[in-house]
């Protein structure tokens, strides 16, 4: 947002915007409930959730410098339909929706920006739904790891920058635990990553990218 901003709105932005604290675990926004503002990352890692039946399935995460709570925005429905949650300790700016939508109006850049963002989003979810009737679990478990790789990096150890449960992997990928323990441990055998409590290290991107070829 503020990247995008002109430089007249800056002491307005300071004036409205509120930083909150939330601890791991914490649920900041709550699926069904009236939706009052959005919330950009500034530090921290967060999942973005709904209910699908009687499961969890986790639509995205969201790591500094992304937004939250852009998918409440609507002019036919106020209430949230995803909720999210701290994976750890975070830092969130959030700015009240009315006021966000005046620097959508008075922003031209902010407002292309944001729409190239909702685009991007959209066509990684048509993906990724898409993959639930195309794909294999290990398949999609392999594409949607290369997509955490890109997205949030690895380290100089070549350890996946955020910590991910078996429990989180299958409510994102769509699967259950016991499935996703099943594929991570065949992929661990064939020497490709190595999975220590929430830490994925790939052993072997190589073979990660043609196992999916």
């Amino acid at each position: 947002m503020c990247q995008n901003i002109t430089q007249d709105w800056w002491q307005m932005i300071d004036l409205k915007r509120f930083l909150i604290k939330v601890k791991k675990g914490q649920k900041f926004i709550e699926e069904g409930n009236e939706m009052s503002g959005v919330y950009f990352i500034q530090d921290g890692f967060v999942k973005v959730h709904k209910h699908w039946g009687e499961r969890e399935m986790i639509v995205r995460f969201g790591k500094k410098g992304d937004i939250v709570g852009h998918r409440g925005i609507s002019r036919a429905n106020s209430l949230s339909p995803i909720s999210a949650t701290a994976m750890i300790d975070s830092v969130l700016c959030f700015v009240e929706l009315d006021f966000f939508k005046t620097l959508l109006k008075t922003n031209n850049t902010f407002a292309y920006e944001l729409m190239m963002f909702y685009a991007e989003e959209l066509h990684w979810s048509e993906q990724k739904m898409g993959s639930l009737f195309q794909l294999s679990v290990k398949e999609r478990f392999i594409v949607n790891l290369l997509y955490f790789i890109d997205h949030l990096g690895l380290d100089k150890d070549n350890v996946l920058k955020a910590e991910l449960t078996k429990t989180d992997l299958a409510a994102y990928i769509g699967t259950t635990y016991e499935t996703m323990h099943r594929v991570i441990s065949e992929m661990e055998n064939e020497n490709i990553l190595i999975f220590s409590g929430k830490r994925i290290k790939i052993a072997d991107l190589e073979k990660l990218k043609l196992d999916f070829v």
